[in-house]
């Protein structure tokens, strides 16, 4: 999503531009880091459940690795000039331990379901602490508009 607007938006706009994109987009980079292997950036599907990111992954993969050592977690939605940060923990989930409702979710959206392919995946829940949004330098002041897990608006 591009904007070339010049408007600067109150917090309750950027909560809700922010709420439309978190229900239609489908990619998301998710920033991990492991002690002993350092950072890892990887762009996922994801599911926004009105409370919650679910993405899925390998469950051998670096992404997995990481959360399950480290499970603070940055998400961003690709577009630099419309940008959104979330921060947060994982909660993590075997595909035959998530539960149904978010698998299902997951799989209407994507109509792919990681549960029936061969191999372990692991679903990702992230439940932001904190989003930052913003359009350009001008509405760097006032970027943050979820702290501690609550909506400023």
């Amino acid at each position: 999503m591009q904007t070339t607007e010049d408007t600067h938006r109150d917090t309750t706009a950027r909560q809700r531009d922010t709420l439309e994109r978190l229900a239609q987009e489908r990619d998301i980079w998710v920033s991990t880091a492991h002690p002993d292997h350092g950072p890892h950036q990887v762009p996922l599907w994801f599911r926004w459940d009105g409370r919650a990111v679910w993405m899925c992954t390998s469950a051998t993969s670096a992404t997995a690795r990481n959360l399950r050592e480290e499970p603070r977690v940055r998400l961003a939605l690709p577009d630099t000039a419309d940008v959104v940060l979330l921060r947060g923990e994982a909660e993590c989930f075997a595909d035959q331990e998530v539960p149904e409702q978010a698998a299902e979710a997951f799989t209407e959206k994507f109509g792919w379901d990681p549960r029936k392919e061969e191999g372990s995946f692991l679903y990702i829940r992230v439940a932001p602490k904190t989003v930052l949004a913003w359009r350009d330098e001008g509405e760097l002041r006032g970027r943050v508009i979820m702290r501690e897990g609550a909506w400023l608006a």
